[in-house]
């Protein structure tokens, strides 16, 4: 798995397919293709089926009002959802086919011994799971990295859900900063969070984004994220329950692009000048005769300016060489040398310069 590679260089980058296939394992498969194209890291995909999320009930408390699944009962939107566990290993067989990883969100225990059947990596845990407990320490358990999506998880439950996995010694964890809208607002992402929860609970965070758009990703990566989950479909008009909020596969290459370059962005805290940088020095200004000046004679302003090129003196000594008499006669356009200013040394780094 290229998890730990990846953040130790730059940015993780997560396609997760969901429910984007529209239960077509043709169009699962052109999705895998198309993000591994696109840039994608890893592929995710979620193992689950109606009756291991939740029961077939009729009841108003077991039906979704309001947002993208208005009017669907839980059942029957996860009916509609779901990846038919008998195309995952065909599913994970085709990322590493295409040179990316693959990994999936289980639900349960049973989805757990089914996707360690198939030899996954790693896991993924959604943020409506963050509270469950006793799935966390299983997956834990299982020893490999842990990804915890945290949207609607307050600084107890995270702290919880963390100690979780530490409690199996599973200490490979991945926090994603998430906002659990579809699709999430901007002024409800709060990715200012991103380095707080870094310092706050000591494991790498991402961002798990439902927002429209790369921008997030972006500012996310930005701010530290070394994991970036976007949810991506061939086309939008796809009938899926979560085309509306996903990326198209244009987008996501342009996405994954972008975050890549906020990292090179990013770079390090430095004030060391760049090898290009170094190569301009010369455009900088510097104190230089602008009229023929006798030996003894004073410096005054008619006579020494500040302009470019970077062949005499700094600027900064422009006063204090004001009315001192040359140690030397110049020509028009010489630079003023260091000799007029004594006890400076010279920096060999900046040339003339330095001083």
């Amino acid at each position: 798995m290229k998890l730990y590679e990846k953040m130790e260089s730059g940015v993780y980058v997560i396609a997760e397919m969901s429910a984007n296939h529209a239960g077509k394992i043709e169009t699962a498969f052109e999705i895998i293709e198309e993000a591994a194209k696109a840039g994608a890291d890893c592929v995710k995909i979620q193992t689950y089926t109606a009756d291991t999320l939740t029961i077939d009930c009729d009841s108003e408390a077991y039906r979704i009002r309001g947002g993208l699944w208005d009017g669907y009962s839980y059942y029957s939107l996860y009916q509609e959802a779901y990846t038919p566990w008998e195309w995952q290993a065909a599913l994970k067989e085709k990322c590493e086919a295409v040179g990316v990883d693959f990994l999936s969100t289980p639900f349960d225990r049973t989805a757990v011994d089914f996707l360690e059947g198939i030899g996954v990596e790693g896991y993924k845990i959604a943020s409506f799971e963050l509270v469950d407990l006793p799935l966390i320490e299983y997956v834990a358990a299982k020893g490999k990295p842990v990804l915890l999506s945290c949207g609607m998880g307050s600084e107890e439950e995270i702290e919880e859900a963390v100690t979780a996995c530490k409690k199996q010694g599973n200490d490979r964890i991945v926090l994603l900063k998430c906002c659990s809208q579809y699709p999430a607002r901007y002024e409800d992402m709060n990715l200012s969070l991103i380095p707080e929860m870094k310092k706050r609970f000591g494991v790498p965070v991402g961002l798990s984004d439902h927002s429209m758009g790369s921008l997030a990703p972006v500012a996310a990566v930005a701010l530290g994220a070394s994991v970036v989950e976007k949810h991506v479909c061939l086309s939008r008009s796809t009938e899926s329950a979560d085309a509306g909020f996903s990326m198209e596969m244009e987008e996501f290459a342009k996405m994954t692009e972008d975050v890549r370059h906020a990292v090179q962005l990013m770079g390090r805290p430095s004030y060391e000048r760049t090898e290009h940088e170094k190569n301009g020095l010369l455009m900088r200004r510097s104190l230089v005769a602008v009229r023929p000046i006798a030996k003894g004679e004073a410096f005054t302003p008619d006579n020494v300016r500040s302009i470019r090129p970077a062949i005499g003196i700094k600027p900064k000594y422009y006063s204090e060489l004001l009315g001192k008499p040359a140690g030397k006669a110049y020509a028009f356009g010489d630079p003023i040398a260091p000799m007029e200013l004594s006890g400076k040394t010279q920096n060999a780094e900046d040339g003339t310069q330095s001083f």
